[in-house]
């Protein structure tokens, strides 16, 4: 058996794979988001380990006694520092975090080479960006930093008690060089930034450390378990659905989200605001699309409404046409590079419902994807059959309207739900026993296709072109 650990932004996810016979258990257990201001998102890193042993312990005991070997996957960009003793210093900034949004325009002043070097622009998210915003805002913060790691390369030391990360979590740091996968020096001095704070890198089927006797007793397993490098979720999750080789691809319906789509060399576009990146494996990268709000906002307007998701998601089927919804909750990545922008409805009437609501939510979710496609065919990559995963998979509705308005058949397979996890799993799997990636990074069995309906795409093109010159028009308003 082996053992993937997902280190979300709403909960950790565990799940257990055999060899053999698939996934045989998933667990997870939630997580807190603190927002101490406007455009702050922080989590305590020991929140993902008290969380990471509630979801791995509440798996059966029998299975966790199996397990041979672990993986790990985690939420990409968090800036996690320590200091000297390897103790966190203040709560992780995360991905979906944009104070550092003044930062990112001076690395590129500073460092006018950075987006063709690390893959893309620098944006609030990323890492080197909040360290140069601590440099600045937290200065005695900043003097005690000893070590710089990525969420789930946290959870990793206090697993093995090691400082690694692997090439596809070091990517989205804004400090590697993505052709030679080596941290830039140079990029690190302009972004406050000391080249020994950085972990080494392996890659993510590389033997990072082995399981800490006192980690064991508090997860419920064996002591001395490998643990692998793992990857960051885009990656991972590219590992679970088995998109590994050249052109294979899917999308990411988590909180965020992602088109995906793996390459055989380093294709960066920079204008297009596609994340050119390392994969996880040797020889290996990959371009993707990166939007901050995937399936995020059917939950958000679920607890605004106090409606679940599924009832909502049910009226929205049969509801009328609503107004036109912004998804843009954090800001946007991919196509805008704005983390200032904020979400909105357009078009309100006393016609409006919950349904309508929740259809508007669905649509532009299906719209962001769209963009997602004009920003990757930019980038001279067109796709018109992808695969799936992640919770927001679960909704029919949801997948049949991206699958219309992309003009893209979308494949949904059994456990297309576990996501990263599965991934990790697979990681931990080749990193134990060795063998060959193509085979057990196979691609699984699609137990749904969802075709592109003409109609229905059709029907919310015009809406389409209204939610696309939006955008624009309320850039030019000022935020109160």
């Amino acid at each position: 058996m082996f053992l993937g650990i997902d280190i979300g932004t709403s909960a950790v996810k565990a799940c257990v794979l055999d060899a053999e016979e698939g996934v045989k258990a998933t667990a997870s257990a939630p997580l807190g988001i603190s927002h101490p201001f406007e455009g702050a998102s922080e989590q305590h890193p020991q929140d993902w380990w008290v969380a990471t042993c509630k979801a791995v312990g509440s798996i059966d005991a029998r299975l966790r006694d199996a397990v041979r070997g672990i993986g790990l996957s985690g939420q990409m960009h968090g800036a996690v520092v320590l200091d000297k003793s390897l103790s966190p210093i203040r709560p992780a900034i995360l991905w979906n975090d944009a104070r550092a949004t003044r930062e990112c325009e001076e690395l590129v002043q500073y460092a006018p080479s950075i987006g063709q070097v690390t893959g893309v622009y620098p944006m609030a998210g990323f890492t080197a960006p909040k360290l140069l915003w601590l440099s600045k805002n937290e200065p005695e913060t900043h003097a005690r930093i000893a070590h710089v790691l990525l969420p789930k390369d946290f959870v990793g030391l206090k697993l093995h008690g090691n400082c690694n990360t692997d090439p596809s979590d070091a990517a989205g740091t804004s400090w590697l060089d993505q052709t030679n996968l080596t941290w830039a020096d140079a990029i690190c001095s302009v972004s406050a930034t000391d080249l020994n704070w950085l972990p080494p890198i392996k890659f993510g089927s590389d033997i990072a450390g082995h399981l800490r006797s006192e980690a064991a007793s508090e997860l419920g397993l064996k002591s001395s378990i490998p643990v692998a490098a793992g990857a960051g979720d885009a990656a991972a999750g590219a590992a679970g659905i088995g998109a590994v080789e050249n052109a294979d691809g899917f999308i990411s319906l988590g909180t965020s989200g992602q088109l995906f789509v793996t390459t055989d060399a380093y294709r960066p576009n920079i204008e297009s605001r596609i994340h050119a990146y390392a994969h996880t494996l040797p020889g290996t990268w990959f371009q993707m699309a990166a939007m901050l709000n995937g399936a995020r906002p059917m939950a958000w307007l679920a607890e605004l409404l106090g409606t679940p998701i599924q009832d909502l998601l049910r009226f929205a089927e049969t509801a009328a046409e609503g107004p036109i919804f912004l998804p843009y909750l954090t800001g946007e990545r991919t196509p805008h590079g704005d983390s200032d922008i904020r979400a909105g409805f357009f078009g309100l009437s006393e016609s409006t419902n919950p349904g309508s609501l929740m259809r508007s939510v669905v649509e532009a979710i299906a719209f962001s994807f769209a963009d997602a496609a004009h920003a990757l065919e930019n980038a001279g990559t067109s796709v018109d059959q992808l695969l799936a995963i992640g919770g927001g998979t679960r909704s029919d509705f949801l997948m049949q309207t991206i699958a219309s308005v992309m003009g893209c058949r979308l494949g949904r397979s059994t456990d297309s739900d576990v996501g990263p996890a599965l991934g990790a799993a697979r990681l931990a799997q080749l990193a134990t026993d060795g063998g060959s990636v193509s085979d057990i990074m196979a691609k699984p069995t699609v137990e749904t296709w969802f075709e592109p309906d003409a109609e229905q795409n059709a029907a919310l093109q015009q809406k389409l072109i209204a939610y696309r010159a939006l955008y624009p028009a309320l850039k030019a308003v000022p935020m109160p």
